[in-house]
């Protein structure tokens, strides 16, 4: 059987706790042709020296300031296709892993040339059951990058393999060819939208975005932005999503994307004041 290899960049900035846990869950990972290497943004926690001490067997690139999402994956990027990745796996450093996550991953992505990216189930990780990410859409009228099925309770309701209009940054594994074809992360997202804004140019170059619900992950959402209703995550979501519609929505789509918006925003915080209530 064909084993590709496959570089797992786990971007760290100030997160060593987290950082370390999902470490040792790819510890575990059945798949026997695999690298891991960490990209440190800066961090002043002691990251580096924890995980040179922990896992010596760990690739770690330390830039030296904090480049960001797209900067920061982007050297990690660089690095793997250097070394001779044949798939690049973008995975959060606030998530923990099941063991057969990424060979259920390369089994879809094998499948078929024309498949570019694909993405796994996630999790609420103070949730086991409770879904965050069962692929996404893109409603261009309504100015909407979403996730389905999310806060949905796990019932088996998006357990089929199927095309899907996004697939979330927080682990997303993507074919060495897509990278080469459309290019790396765009670094004029601040934070957020990057993800959006690369599935976006992937099928638009013929690619095929897939989610594939046997893989499975659990992701800590927004350690890093400070929680659901942080104003940093908030306002900075409400700027990239605006930048990215602005690059890729029709200009009719314009007439009704501004009150889709605002409404989205409404909603989304509506929902999560809910579920913190529940």
């Amino acid at each position: 059987m064909n084993r590709p290899l496959v570089y797992i960049i786990v971007l760290t900035w100030n997160g060593k706790a987290d950082t370390i846990e999902c470490l040792n869950f790819l510890q575990h990972v059945e798949y026997q042709n695999f690298k891991i290497v960490v990209v440190d943004n800066g961090s002043t926690d002691g990251t580096c020296e924890a995980i040179k001490k922990q896992f010596p067997v760990v690739e770690l690139v330390a830039n030296k300031e904090n480049l960001r999402f797209a900067g920061g994956n982007n050297v990690g990027m660089q690095y793997a296709l250097q070394n001779g990745a044949e798939y690049v796996l973008l995975l959060n450093n606030d998530t923990v892993v099941d063991k057969h996550f990424l060979k259920n991953l390369l089994e879809v992505a094998s499948t078929n040339p024309g498949i570019g990216m694909v993405g796994p189930k996630i999790y609420y990780f103070t949730d086991k059951q409770r879904l965050w990410y069962a692929g996404g859409k893109i409603v261009w009228w309504k100015g909407l990058v979403s996730h389905v099925g999310i806060r949905e309770v796990d019932h088996g309701q998006y357990d089929e393999i199927k095309e899907t209009d996004y697939i979330t940054g927080c682990c997303i594994l993507v074919k060495r060819s897509v990278i080469e074809s459309i290019g790396m992360l765009d670094e004029r997202y601040f934070i957020y939208g990057e993800d959006a804004d690369w599935c976006v140019r992937t099928t638009r170059k013929g690619f095929n975005l897939v989610y594939v619900p046997a893989s499975v992950i659990w992701h800590k959402v927004s350690v890093s932005a400070g929680g659901h209703l942080s104003w940093f995550k908030n306002w900075n979501k409400l700027k990239s999503t605006l930048r990215f519609f602005a690059r890729y929505a029709a200009w009719h789509q314009w007439i009704t994307i501004p009150f889709g918006l605002s409404i989205g925003i409404l909603m989304s915080i509506i929902k999560i004041k809910n579920a913190d209530t529940d």
